[in-house]
């Protein structure tokens, strides 16, 4: 598999194994599939993995490390995030998206202490003696804090050499920009905010983070299930989608059908064709869907295809799309 630069002495795979659905997302997932969904991807080729301690409240983390840990150390790269503590239930402001997740809850702490309980506490459910990349996940509500706590105790890590890597995990690109501007940052994890359906990283995000060499992690590309499968009652964001936007993804998905290919591959390669995009990180929750995703990264999808959505405006006349088109 491709594998590009991402920081100083840290290459990665161009596809990276995301794990928020090992830790149940939505629908609860067995030890049995979460091992061989791991092992699909191992087998793959995929030696980038993306983990946190919301995802399955701390499952996510012990599953990915328990593969993990089979492995040697220097053939992968693993990054997981800071900014939740897990603690017992009580006081939690958390939803309830994880499903077959221990009695914890993740409580916000973005102050420099917590993130240094945050990486040691990860470490141990993970079983490893150090991860690549650590990113600040969901400040929304905390920049102040993640600039003044959160990134001084990141920056020191990676000055004595604990992580490769610092950067953000986000769900919107506006904080992103304010961070590319304010810290030193090597990478940001997007997640659903360029993809068929939402362009807005092209307005600021991605130019200046090519003007400052910082990496993209790009996830969500399927926006949470609904370029995946479009129907009413579909994902986007993690909520059900509203009507415009099944009907704007059925419209896709007509015009991939039409052009004898799927939406699966149109949406990850659309991703996978700017420039900006280091990492798509694909999450499964079964071997299946690994290997799916390995195909629709491959699914040769016509030109005619892509020329159409240019010429009816389906996506932002500045994305680039594969072939040049």
């Amino acid at each position: 598999m491709k594998r590009t630069r991402l920081a100083d002495g840290l290459d990665v795979t161009s596809i990276g194994l995301g794990s928020a659905p090992l830790g149940g997302l939505f629908s609860a997932v067995s030890d049995a599939d979460a091992e061989a969904t791991l092992a699909a991807g191992w087998s793959a080729g995929i030696r980038f993995y993306d983990t946190a301690p919301l995802y399955g409240f701390g499952l996510a983390e012990r599953r990915v490390g328990s593969f993990l840990r089979q492995q040697k150390r220097d053939s992968f790269a693993i990054s997981t995030k800071v900014g939740r503590l897990l603690r017992p239930e009580a006081n939690s402001a958390e939803d309830d998206h994880y499903k077959g997740a221990p009695a914890l809850r993740p409580q916000f702490d973005f102050s420099y202490d917590g993130v240094m309980r945050s990486v040691e506490e990860s470490l141990v459910r993970l079983g490893l003696d150090r991860v690549d990349v650590l990113l600040v996940h969901d400040p929304d509500d905390h920049y102040d804090d993640a600039v003044s706590g959160a990134f001084r105790a990141l920056q020191r890590l990676r000055a004595d050499g604990t992580v490769k890597a610092i950067g953000s995990g986000m769900n919107q690109s506006e904080m992103l920009v304010r961070f590319a501007e304010a810290v030193p940052v090597d990478c940001f994890l997007l997640a659903g905010r360029y993809t068929l359906l939402d362009q807005g990283a092209l307005d600021a995000l991605f130019p200046v983070c090519a003007a400052r060499n910082i990496g993209i992690l790009l996830g969500g590309i399927y926006n949470s299930g609904i370029l995946a499968n479009p129907h009413t009652g579909a994902k986007f964001n993690y909520q059900d989608a509203d009507a415009a936007l099944v009907a704007r993804s059925l419209a896709l998905d007509e015009l991939c059908r039409k052009h004898g290919t799927e939406l699966k591959a149109a949406a990850l390669q659309f991703c996978m064709a700017h420039p900006a995009v280091t990492v798509a990180v694909l999450g499964a929750r079964n071997a299946a869907e690994v290997a799916d995703n390995i195909a629709m990264s491959e699914r040769v999808v016509p030109q005619a295809f892509w020329q159409e959505l240019r010429a009816k405006n389906l996506v932002d006349a500045r994305a680039p799309l594969p072939g040049g088109v």
